[in-house]
């Protein structure tokens, strides 16, 4: 097996693991929203804190303790695990751990290239990479329209099927696994 086929076969893999993350994170969220409607607790504070950090920000806790486990298993470095680690960025905003993931996989790729410049052409041919960017921009322009169109949660599995979609960040992962997937087929 060559060792581009190779890489290829690991990052899909890894991308893989990143999405089921995700799928479970979301389910968790849509379960916590239903089970606090069921409550009463349709507009608490503390509820929607919690349904948004599931379905908005907790792919990216999983991201984390992947990238955590792949270093403390000493595996070699991927734009997956790059991907990880730049979702240590604070909670700024939901889409804080976005702009790290973009940003860390620059910074791998540099690493990688040895070289700004080459760094940047990779960046720029890397689907994952400009998927990643993409989300960035998308995102609050998705969450402007839903609001002008007169959509607010009244509910907490409305917030959690309000936030699922607006957020984005599983198109990386998925991106990057497909690309595995069609590496393999060629």
């Amino acid at each position: 097996m060559s060792e581009g086929v190779k890489d290829s076969v690991e990052e899909k893999s890894e991308f893989g693991k990143l999405l089921k993350y995700t799928v479970l994170v979301y389910a968790s969220g849509l379960f916590v929203g239903v089970l606090l409607d069921f409550l009463g607790l349709q507009r608490s504070s503390i509820g929607q804190w919690i349904v948004r950090a599931l379905s908005g920000e907790g792919e990216s806790i999983f991201d984390r303790v992947y990238a955590l486990r792949r270093r403390f298993h000493r595996k070699s470095g991927s734009i997956a695990e790059a991907y990880g680690w730049g979702k240590f960025l604070p909670y700024l905003y939901a889409l804080s751990a976005q702009m790290g993931a973009n940003i860390s996989g620059l910074v791998f790729l540099r690493k990688k290239e040895r070289s700004w410049s080459k760094a940047i052409n990779q960046y720029v041919r890397h689907p994952v990479m400009l998927t990643s960017l993409l989300v960035i921009f998308i995102v609050p322009i998705r969450l402007l329209v839903t609001r002008l169109m007169g959509f607010s949660p009244t509910a907490q599995v409305y917030t959690a099927l309000e936030t699922i979609p607006i957020n984005l960040c599983w198109l990386p992962p998925l991106v990057g696994w497909l690309k595995g997937k069609l590496n393999l087929l060629t």
